[in-house]
């Protein structure tokens, strides 16, 4: 496990990375590559959420162990996408986020998105999804205290980062479907979408009301054992 010692290109990183670097790279994808060349974009936000969840920590072994368990969360993500009308992924991002730190957070997130889609079908939404769901992970590890002392506060959250979610792959609706950023066309994709969006946003929060509590008491007792 690489591990970056400056204290100061770590904070860069963390700032530059999913606020600049990944947003540029989706618009490169959207814009220069097409739809032909979706799978450098793909790639180049996996590689950007890794160096992301790498300026998270300092030592070696704290990185490999919570990496593993960011793996575990990941694979719960990927195997919830299988359920239908119900697809927690969300709120398993959420729970990862809160618990174990937004970089922790986004990088399942964006690996659950393009794990996943290797059975869904990879595509230029790919990108987008990555970015998406990594964006709830890494708000909810920024949040992290508060989603942890309060189920409706979390509920809340995820809710509201289900919309957000929705939100996020509208745009590249729009993109696709016009090969260019349209308002009105954009309105008319959320209007659409709303049954689906609703839906999907109450199933997560339902998870979140559910599960969330008592998966972070297991990730809480692993990183005391373990001493992520």
């Amino acid at each position: 496990m690489i591990v970056i010692k400056n204290a100061k290109v770590r904070r860069l990183l963390k700032i530059l990375v999913p606020a600049l670097f990944i947003p540029g790279v989706i618009a490169a994808g959207s814009y220069i590559f097409r739809d032909r060349n979706y799978f450098a974009a793909t790639l180049a936000v996996a590689m950007l959420s890794l160096v992301l969840f790498i300026a998270g920590f300092e030592r070696k072994k704290t990185g490999t162990r919570r990496l593993i368990i960011v793996a575990v969360m990941v694979a719960l993500s990927v195997a919830g996408r299988f359920i239908p009308f119900f697809k927690p992924v969300t709120a398993l991002t959420v729970i990862t986020g809160a618990y174990l730190g937004g970089e922790a957070g986004f990088l399942a997130g964006s690996m659950s998105a393009v794990i996943s889609n290797f059975y869904f079908g990879q595509g230029p939404w790919t990108p987008f999804q990555m970015f998406a769901w990594g964006l709830v992970g890494l708000f909810a590890g920024l949040l992290g205290e508060p989603l942890r002392r309060s189920r409706a506060l979390v509920v809340l959250y995820g809710a509201v980062a289900g919309v957000t979610y929705s939100v996020v792959m509208d745009v590249w609706t729009v993109l696709w479907y016009n090969k260019g950023f349209d308002p009105a066309l954009y309105l008319a994709a959320l209007g659409t979408a709303l049954p689906h969006t609703l839906l999907y946003t109450a199933s997560n929060a339902v998870f979140l009301w559910l599960c969330a509590r008592p998966f972070g008491e297991k990730l809480d007792r692993v990183k005391i054992k373990y001493g992520v």
